[in-house]
């Protein structure tokens, strides 16, 4: 079984991917929306963490989140988030056919891919660069036309801060996609 290297340093800022399993189309229906609301406010009552930006797409996530000082554990926040969706949402989703025999051996369910993954924001630079490829996202892989359109996102909460200009990235008329990852 190889060894999964995660970096665990406290306080620090993360960018996550977290997809369903076999990318099962379900993470924008009402009832998992509800649910991952849920299951991230169950979890911050005792393991707090800011969320920096989010966007939920209909096999993925994305997010940023940065942790307390001297905390550096969000595979626990993770663990309990997706648990709290596949009890509330398994008995509608879970479908056991997709299940291998190992994975029907430990009795998982069908909602989630077993892992999910993680890097550590460097800069604010690097920050920056995740945040425009999360509000990219949904006009990259053709569900909206301009980022604004998409419902799933925190971009509206940076636009109304001020934190992007009004027409960044086909919020408006520039349609351009914005430079991310040094390109």
């Amino acid at each position: 079984m190889p060894e999964y290297r995660r970096a665990r340093t406290p306080g620090a800022t993360f960018f996550f991917t977290v997809n369903t399993h076999l990318r099962q189309t379900f993470l924008i229906d009402a009832d998992v929306r509800s649910a991952l609301r849920e299951g991230i406010e169950r979890v911050r009552v005792t393991m707090p963490f800011q969320i920096d930006a989010w966007v939920l797409l209909p096999d993925h996530l994305h997010c940023l989140w940065t942790l307390p000082e001297g905390d550096g554990d969000f595979s626990t926040r993770w663990r309990i988030i997706k648990t709290a969706v596949t009890q509330r949402c398994g008995p509608r989703l879970n479908q056991h056919e997709l299940l291998s025999k190992r994975r029907a051996a430990k009795n998982q369910s069908s909602l989630w891919q077993q892992r999910f993954w993680e890097h550590q924001i460097r800069d604010d630079e690097d920050f920056a660069r995740h945040v425009d490829y999360m509000h990219w996202n949904p006009v990259k892989l053709s569900h909206v036309l301009r980022v604004a359109d998409w419902l799933y996102s925190s971009v509206h909460r940076y636009l109304r801060r001020g934190l992007l200009p009004a027409n960044w990235a086909g919020v408006g008329v520039d349609h351009r996609e914005p430079k991310l990852f040094g390109e």
